[in-house]
């Protein structure tokens, strides 16, 4: 169990930034959407390196730590 929060801690730090020039972009815009789904190939793949596997239990954990990466980021560029 703890390598899932290691992931999921890992997602969080990748998707920060992401959500850091997503907050910069005009919602709805190409770049914004690219902002949004661009980590998704990284997040699948960290699951495959990893070998965790798709359960649901780990869904809700991943798809937390993925939206609260992007919120902190746009967080933290609102803040600079």
């Amino acid at each position: 169990m703890i390598n899932l929060w290691m992931i999921a801690l890992s997602v969080l730090i990748l998707n920060l930034p992401f959500g850091f020039r997503r907050a910069g972009y005009k919602k709805y815009s190409l770049k914004w959407f690219l902002a949004i789904h661009l980590p998704v190939p990284f997040v699948i793949g960290l699951r495959y390196m990893t070998g965790i596997g798709w359960g649901f239990p780990t869904f809700p954990v991943m798809v937390g730590a993925y939206f609260a990466g992007q919120y902190l980021g746009g967080k933290i560029c609102k803040r600079v």
